[in-house]
C-alpha cells in the first residue's frame, strides 16, 4: 500500500483545524495527518492534538517556510496539502490522489475556478486570481484554471526534488511554475470553495501578497525563460530607439545634416542597449539550458535510487 500523508499548514486556525483533521481522517483512515503550526497564538495546537493529528512546528513565519519544512520532514509516497481553514472539501481527496496513485500525474490541483466549480469568492480575490492565472497561462503557454489553490496532491518525486525558496503565500505560484518547467505532469479537478466559518479570519493581505505573487511570476519567468524575457525587453528598447532614430535619418536625407544631436545619441543608445539586453538573454538561455540538463540527470539518479513499489531505497 502507498503511504499517504495529509499536510496541514496552520497559523491561528483554532476554530477550524479540528474539523479539517476529522474530515480527512474519515476519508483516509490509514493516512498520517500532520498539522504544522506556524507560531499560532490561539488554541490551534490543542485542537489539532485533540483531533488526533501529528504536530510539527515551524518557527520561521510564512506559508512558504512551512511547506518547505513539511516536504523535508515528512516521508510518504503521496502527499496531500490542504489549508486548515475548513474551506476545502475533504471528500474530494480521493479524486485528488487517484492520478498520483496510478502514476499518471505528479501534481493534482483542486481548482476553485474550474468551469465546473461553484466557489464562493470575494470579488477582489476573484479578480486577482483570474489575473494571475491569465499571466501564467500566457507566459508559460499552459491552460490551468487555478494558480493559488491551497488544495493539492503531490507525488514523492515532486516533493523530494523541488527546490522551494518562497517564504509566504507565493509558494503555490512557485510550486506550479517549477513543476511546469521541470516537465512534471499537472492535472486539475474541480472543487467548491466554501466560505470561512464564523470566527475564522483570512491571513492574506491582498495588496502585499498580490505584489509578492506577481513578483514571483516575473522572477521565475526571468529565471526559466531568460531568452523570452530579455528578448522582449531588448525588442522594446530597440523600438523605442527607432522612433527618434527615424526622425534623425529623415532629417539627414532631407538636409544632409544631423541637427538634433541629442535625439541621435538617444536613438543609438537605446538600440545598442536593446541589442545588449537581447544578447544577455541569449547567454543566460544557454546557461539555463545547461543547468536544466544537469538537473534532469540528477533527478533521474535520485529517482532510480528509490523503488516506489517496494517503498524502500535500493
Amino acid at each position: 500500500m502507498s503511504r499517504i500523508s495529509v499536510l496541514i499548514p496552520c497559523y491561528n486556525e483554532g476554530e477550524t483545524v479540528a474539523s479539517v483533521v476529522r474530515d480527512f481522517r474519515a476519508q483516509l483512515p490509514n493516512a498520517d495527518i500532520y498539522v504544522f503550526d506556524n507560531n499560532s497564538t490561539d488554541n490551534t495546537v490543542e485542537e489539532a492534538k485533540k483531533a488526533g493529528a501529528i504536530i510539527r512546528y515551524e518557527k520561521r513565519q510564512g506559508k512558504g517556510n512551512v511547506v518547505r519544512s513539511m516536504f523535508k520532514q515528512v516521508d510518504a509516497d503521496v502527499y496531500v496539502m490542504v489549508d486548515g481553514d475548513g474551506t476545502y472539501p475533504a471528500q474530494k481527496v480521493h479524486e485528488l490522489i487517484k492520478p498520483i496513485l496510478t502514476d499518471d500525474f505528479d501534481m493534482v490541483i483542486g481548482s476553485r475556478l474550474h468551469p465546473m466549480s461553484e466557489s464562493k469568492f470575494k470579488l477582489l480575490n476573484q479578480i486577482g486570481n483570474r489575473l494571475f492565472i491569465f499571466i501564467l497561462n500566457y507566459i508559460f503557454r499552459v491552460r490551468l484554471t487555478d494558480l493559488l489553490s491551497g488544495y493539492r496532491a503531490f507525488s514523492r518525486r515532486v516533493v523530494k526534488s523541488l527546490p522551494i525558496l518562497s517564504r509566504g503565500f507565493e509558494i503555490e505560484t512557485e510550486l506550479t511554475v517549477k513543476c511546469l518547467e521541470r516537465g512534471y505532469q499537472i492535472s486539475e479537478i474541480p472543487v467548491n470553495l466554501s466560505p470561512r466559518p464564523e470566527g475564522s479570519r483570512s491571513k492574506i493581505k491582498i495588496f502585499r501578497d498580490g505584489f509578492l505573487i506577481f513578483n514571483t511570476i516575473f522572477a521565475l519567468f526571468r529565471d526559466y525563460k531568460p531568452l523570452t524575457a530579455f528578448g522582449l525587453l531588448g525588442l522594446f528598447l530597440i523600438i523605442c530607439g527607432l522612433i527618434p532614430g527615424l526622425i534623425v535619418i529623415r532629417e539627414f536625407f532631407s538636409t544632409g545634416y544631423i541637427l538634433h544631436i541629442p535625439s541621435a545619441i538617444l536613438a543609438v543608445g537605446l538600440v545598442l542597449s536593446g541589442l545588449l539586453v537581447m544578447f544577455t538573454g541569449l547567454v543566460l538561455h544557454t546557461i539555463a539550458r545547461h543547468f536544466q540538463e544537469i538537473d534532469y540527470q540528477l533527478r533521474n539518479l535520485a529517482e532510480n535510487k528509490y523503488d516506489p513499489i517496494d517503498n524502500r531505497k535500493s
